[in-house]
């Protein structure tokens, strides 16, 4: 796998720690979107990163046009390595193409416009619910008061899959 740079595409910047921690470890240049439209050349293998909004990674069907993305990786509320499955029917990808959910955080002071109305109306939601699950107390929290769980472990299966396919051309 001949590996041209990391895109990504971050709202609030834990895409972009994460972009850049995968980056640095492997060596790749590191892109954000606007950044790869003026670099990198249309077809370029690329391994992007977004974040995920209602579902689906922000930013992907734009990059993928663009360029030939090896793995997506997206950056959620959720914990790591849940949620692929939405994202697979999101965006239509085989059970084979690498997806990844990594969990970033909340801040909703940089939130604008209508994501910062979708997560208020997602708080509104989950509080007027009187049976919550145990994952969606914890999502309240992180929505409510904010968080940062950004880590290099996070990467972990991601960096996995890419030593073992690293030498697959």
């Amino acid at each position: 796998m001949n590996i041209s740079g990391v895109v990504y595409m971050s709202n609030t910047g834990f895409t972009k720690r994460y972009a850049e921690m995968f980056a640095d470890k492997h060596g790749f240049p590191l892109y954000s979107y606007e950044e790869a439209a003026k670099q990198l050349e249309k077809g370029s293998d690329v391994i992007y990163f977004g974040w995920l909004r209602a579902g689906s990674v922000y930013g992907y069907g734009k990059v993928s046009k663009k360029y030939s993305v090896k793995a997506v990786c997206g950056v959620c509320l959720g914990t790591t390595g849940s949620q692929t499955d939405g994202i697979r029917k999101a965006h239509s990808l085989s059970k084979d193409f690498p997806v990844f959910t990594l969990q970033g955080g909340m801040e909703l002071s940089k939130l604008k416009g209508i994501n910062r109305f979708m997560i208020k109306m997602l708080i509104k939601m989950l509080k007027s619910k009187d049976a919550k699950s145990e994952d969606e107390e914890a999502q309240l929290s992180l929505l409510e008061n904010g968080g940062d769980y950004v880590s290099a472990d996070n990467l972990t299966e991601v960096n996995n899959w890419y030593s073992r396919n690293a030498d697959n051309k």
